[in-house]
């Protein structure tokens, strides 16, 4: 080394920060080598934005890379690149303050932001600093493209540095962390190659570790869709989502406004939460310029879509902000939006384009759209349009759309009717639907217990209000007609009047009002005895069961049942005979009456106590054996 050497002290404001750097509670040392890697590929990306325009290019022989040398024996990290250098002036501002800096109000926001974020670095424009995390001193000898003479940079983060001439340098930048005594592992090449996977897998210039180039992955986000085969995509998919088969959708998409993204998504084969292992984490990466920022992002899409992979690059971004800031981060925020709606656009797309393919998706990941509707009202109507659903007019095993089943509606329906059970065949032998199927009305069968809460939730789609069968107000077309005719004879010839009929109700309700809050004559029944509803419109008989398993579960099985409304057929026999014995023989009516009550109650899904109905039902058989 030859020429004068100058020391300076650091800025306030960076003393300040260095002894942040220093000596918080950061834990994610490996943060300073992306860091590093960061600042090179910017400045070989200058290079080659300012050589464009050049003829005479210094040191143009060197390629464009970026080269990392390990040397175990003196405890030393090299990262060096061909990039466009610095002149001495642009060391000593560089590297001796800290970029819009501001005030005390800055640092005092960095104090406190690194309190709860130890990944922090690079917030605030600080990433070289991260360097002084794991070494002890740092040295960075540059010089510039203009082909002004090279200079060393060295500081040991104390509070002052030094800049001395260097002849004899090529172009660009080496940066020589002498490690501390407690971060010898970054001299271990497994550990710095992997460092390199994680973080700068996809940086656009040649990343060499002991001469073998780490990152031989595209970034292929960066390339334009029609240039790329469907063998590529299969690759990365493979690469960033740590897959063995193919993936069954891909979106690949660019904006530009609001937001600069770019964004490669794909939709698993599988969905691994199903097996047993958990809920999975997020899969799709955040990236800034091809530097990762948050992997397994939690930030920039919506929890219910953590099944997809992928990433997501945006050049808004300040790169490497921390994860704190990301939670809070008005510009993610709106690349969340600009993303989630444009993936949910094209599944719908591909819903239309290719339904058998879309039920493939909709048996694996269903679940995470009803996860979506329940909790996220900002994409409801978009998630809405997804939904698959078995209904009365559909081929067993086929579900269909709501969109579907408004094409089936007639001009004077104006509600989509939906009734829960734990199968077709179950839904189909329950006295809920009698109605529908008499009127020819379309209903759809939900069959899996959060199926209610997902409806109720969507509340209406395409103007339509979503209702469900057991409901207590449900007024269906042409009611009034049917109660005309309560009355009416049956097979048997057997009428009831309307005093036989108040007082045979509110018998009943005598009887049975430890579980009832009232009998009515039904609207809707046409062969069944039976039924019960829920008095409370909001509260079907699905969502009670799945309330009921909570409370079981947390010791409080009887806490908050309500009681409910049992809708009795006038024209069934039962009924018709139940009104008679009423009066002749009440002991045994109350039997029947309760036997009634129990079996609705299993119709509906809800429990009984079966012993007390067991019991029961023998007293009621060997009566009739006896008679």
């Amino acid at each position: 080394m030859t020429g004068q050497t100058a020391t300076y002290e650091f800025k306030a404001e960076t003393k300040k920060l260095l002894d942040i750097v220093i000596n918080s509670l950061y834990t994610e040392r490996d943060v300073f080598i992306r860091e590093l890697i960061s600042n090179a590929a910017d400045a070989l990306e200058k290079f080659r934005h300012e050589s464009i325009t050049q003829t005479d290019i210094f040191d143009g022989h060197l390629p464009l890379e970026i080269t990392i040398d390990l040397d175990e024996k003196n405890n030393t990290l090299t990262i060096t690149d061909t990039g466009i250098g610095m002149t001495r002036t642009e060391l000593e501002h560089n590297l001796g303050t800290i970029a819009h800096s501001g005030s005390n109000t800055f640092m005092a926001e960095l104090v406190e932001a690194a309190k709860k974020d130890v990944s922090l670095i690079g917030q605030f424009g600080v990433g070289f600093y991260a360097a002084f995390m794991a070494g002890k001193t740092v040295r960075v000898q540059s010089r510039s493209w203009d082909k002004s003479e090279g200079h060393e940079w060295v500081s040991d983060g104390t509070g002052s540095f030094t800049i001395s001439e260097m002849p004899g340098l090529r172009r660009g930048t080496k940066v020589i962390v002498e490690l501390k005594d407690d971060a010898k592992e970054y001299v271990e090449k497994w550990k710095i190659s992997a460092i390199i996977k994680q973080y700068s897998a996809f940086v656009s210039f040649p990343i060499k570790l002991d001469g073998e180039t780490i990152n031989t992955v595209q970034a292929l986000w960066t390339r334009n869709k029609n240039e790329i085969k469907d063998e590529e995509y299969v690759e990365f998919y493979k690469f960033v989502g740590n897959a063995v088969s193919d993936p069954l959708y891909r979106l690949h998409f660019s904006a530009d406004a609001p937001l600069a993204i770019n964004a490669l998504l794909f939709v698993p084969t599988e969905n691994f939460e199903v097996f047993g292992f958990g809920k999975t984490d997020p899969g799709v990466n955040l990236y800034c310029q091809r530097i990762l920022i948050d992997q397994h992002s939690k930030n920039i899409l919506p929890d219910w879509l953590r099944f997809l992979k992928g990433v997501v690059d945006s050049e808004d971004l300040p790169l490497n902000i921390s994860r704190q800031a990301l939670q809070d981060n008005a510009l993610v925020s709106k690349i969340r939006k600009v993303i989630t709606k444009r993936f949910l656009k094209s599944l719908d797309e591909e819903a239309k384009n290719d339904p058998e393919k879309y039920l493939k998706f909709w048996t694996a990941f269903g679940i995470y759209i009803k996860e979506g509707i329940t909790s996220d009202y900002e994409f409801q109507k978009e998630l809405g349009k997804l939904l698959r659903f078995e209904s009365s007019k559909s081929e067993e095993g086929k579900p269909i759309s709501l969109a579907d089943y408004l094409l089936r509606m007639g001009p004077e329906q104006q509600e989509i009717y939906y009734i829960n059970g734990p199968s077709r065949v179950a839904i189909e032998a329950g006295p809920y639907i009698e109605m529908f199927r008499k009127k020819d009305i379309e209903i759809i069968y939900t069959m899996e217990p959060i199926d209610d809460f997902v409806l109720s939730h969507l509340a209406e789609f395409e103007g339509k209000k979503l209702v469900s069968a057991d409901r207590a107000d449900l007024a269906i077309a042409g009611d009034e007609k049917e109660l005309k005719e309560e009355t009416a004879p049956g097979e048997d010839g057997r009428k009831l009047d309307h005093d036989t009929l108040a007082k045979l109700t509110e018998w009943m309700k005598k009887v049975l009002e430890q579980h009832i809050s009232e009998v009515v004559v039904s609207k809707r029944l046409v062969d069944a005895p039976a039924m019960i509803v829920n008095p409370d419109a909001f509260m079907t008989s699905t969502m009670e069961r799945v309330l009921a398993a909570g409370r079981k579960e947390k010791g409080f099985p009887g806490m908050g049942e309500s009681k409910k409304k049992l809708e009795i057929n006038p024209q069934n026999p039962l009924i018709r005979k139940l009104a008679e014995l009423s009066v002749k023989d009440e002991d045994f009516a109350a039997e029947i009456a309760r036997q009634i009550h129990d079996n609705a109650m299993i119709q509906a899904g809800l429990n009984v106590d079966p012993l007390a109905m067991v019991e029961r039902n023998y007293r009621i058989l060997n009566r009739v054996v006896q008679d």
